[in-house]
């Protein structure tokens, strides 16, 4: 039996994939007695990220429409487990992290939650003062990073998983519904804030802090702009 279903959105991730599964197949091993399984849902990569995902023994399945929601939508449409676990092919998670999401989940309190998120390298102060804003932000708010998500999958289907109109920010308004969906049901928002996970800096990395923050900025203040995929490409350049 399969009690909990890890999903990483995967496109053109062979630089960062490897590392990801490596080290989730390490904290998968270290959590029992739950059973889990990892699907990589294939983004439409040219590149060799089905294989990498095949050679580490994930699940890998297809979506063709390049899109982030649509690709962890499906990924929770092929799920076996009743927790759903979303993680970014770039982010690093550790056994303690893993144990906590699902003793959430077990415990029958909680719908779903996040968990502070830090950069795996070295980045400009500006940087880490933004993600450190964004951390007091997703608790107070009761918010999610994509990086990594964990809900019930009754939760995750009575809302309707990520909305497939927008390119990005669906992790925020899929936070909003599943806030609704658990207040209902008298379950509360959980958040892991005695650890960080890691994930990569690559935004930052490929953009000037000044280019990202202005793109925030006009997304937030103008969210239609969401619908296209081109005012979002910071999600999808590779």
């Amino acid at each position: 039996m399969i009690d909990y279903t890890v999903i990483i959105p995967a496109y053109n991730e062979e630089l960062h994939l490897a590392e990801t599964l490596s080290c989730l197949k390490t904290a998968m091993f270290a959590v029992n007695p739950l059973n889990g399984e990892v699907i990589v849902v294939d983004n439409n990569s040219n590149d060799h990220t089905a294989a990498i995902a095949e050679a580490h023994g994930a699940k890998v399945v297809f979506e063709a429409h390049n899109q982030i929601s649509r690709a962890r939508n499906c990924g929770a449409a092929a799920a076996l487990g009743r927790y759903l676990i979303f993680l970014d092919a770039d982010t690093i998670i550790s056994p303690e992290i893993l144990q906590k999401a699902l003793s959430f989940l077990v415990s029958g309190r909680y719908y779903g939650g996040g968990v502070k998120i830090a950069f795996s390298e070295n980045v400009p102060g500006s940087a880490l003062l933004s993600i450190k804003l964004w951390n007091r932000l997703a608790q107070s708010r009761k918010w999610v990073a994509g990086c990594f998500i964990f809900c019930l999958k009754e939760a995750f289907d009575a809302t309707g998983g990520f909305r497939e109109d927008i390119y990005a920010a669906e992790e925020i308004y899929f936070a909003r519904a599943m806030l609704k969906w658990g207040t209902k049901n008298k379950l509360a928002f959980a958040f892991i804030d005695s650890e960080n996970i890691r994930t990569s800096p690559r935004k930052v990395r490929a953009h000037s802090m000044a280019f990202l923050l202005i793109t925030m900025l006009m997304l937030g203040a103008l969210p239609f702009l969401l619908k296209f995929k081109r005012m979002c490409r910071i999600w999808y350049n590779r």
